[in-house]
């Protein structure tokens, strides 16, 4: 069984070949939306956490189901104004308690990666075999109602067990999200299945773990979202990077954050040589063009 450590080998970013983006783009940004159910007898993230040990939670669940029911909808008509392709991080769930909000990512030719049963259902303790069985159980449930397999993964809360990457590969996953240790595309070691590919994904370019853990204010994300692409639009001069940027419905889809969110999209796509991709199309493009770095 390999280990988190043996999983990649150490490559310090100044030691490689810099990367090319198509089109001669500098920074290509992955806009991913965390479409999550949470049971209403589980308790999850809380704006308040001194209720979440009442049952019923009406304060946390109702601010949670906001997103569903309406900041899902705000951010969805933002980026079609904008003009850019969300990488949707689906509970399977999703697909049987909200199936209007996937018909509606289908519509706009969104990006599905899976991203376990719910958010209050981790993988952490699971035998390999209920694990594989989990595994395959969300990915034919996005692909039933989505018409697509989903090729990328995201972990509930990026829980994994020490089998995870390879049960990913195994059931057709070809990249995995829970690994934010880089700037760019790596690939990773798996025993079985097709070559595993770690994506860029953020946890401080992040607008839950912003708000409830550093508690800065919506002006403040929007700010940070900036600063992040300004460091990364200098350095891409020399080596083009990949800048995630991690929502949630119900907190980015909030009005007073959304509208710093609009602002920070559009002071990116004011810049020349951006690339608004999927973080499918980055799969791609990153195989194609550096497939052997597999090697």
């Amino acid at each position: 069984m390999l280990t988190q450590t043996s999983r990649y080998s150490f490559s310090p970013i100044v030691d490689r070949v810099p990367l090319q983006l198509p089109n001669r783009a500098r920074v290509a940004v992955v806009l991913y939306l965390n479409i999550e159910h949470f049971p209403e007898n589980i308790p999850g993230p809380a704006i308040v956490p001194g209720t979440t040990k009442f049952s019923p939670d009406p304060l946390n669940y109702g601010w949670r189901d906001y997103g569903q029911r309406v900041g899902f909808w705000r951010l969805a008509e933002m980026f079609e104004k904008l003009g850019v392709r969300a990488s949707v991080l689906l509970n399977s769930d999703i697909c049987l308690e909200y199936p209007q909000i996937v018909e509606a990512g289908k519509k706009l030719h969104w990006e599905w990666l899976g991203h376990g049963k719910n958010n209050s259902t981790f993988l952490n303790g699971l035998s390999p075999d209920d694990e594989r069985r989990f595994i395959g159980d969300v990915v034919s449930t996005i692909a039933k109602s989505t018409g697509v397999p989903p090729k990328g993964w995201l972990g509930p809360f990026m829980s994994e067990t020490f089998d995870t990457p390879d049960l990913l590969s195994e059931a057709g996953i070809e990249y995995l999200c829970d690994f934010s240790a880089d700037d760019e595309p790596f690939p990773m070691k798996v025993n079985t299945g097709k070559r595993l590919l770690s994506m860029p994904y953020s946890v401080e370019c992040n607008d839950l773990p912003s708000v409830l853990s550093f508690g800065i204010t919506a002006g403040e994300f929007g700010q940070l979202i900036r600063d992040q692409f300004d460091v990364l639009y200098a350095e891409s001069a020399n080596r083009a990077k990949i800048m995630p940027i991690c929502l949630h419905t119900f907190i980015a889809g909030q009005p007073f954050r959304a509208k710093h969110l609009a602002a920070a999209l559009q002071y990116i796509s004011s810049h020349d040589g951006v690339w608004f991709a999927t973080s499918g199309e980055i799969n791609t493009w990153f195989r194609e063009s550096y497939g052997d770095r597999f090697d």
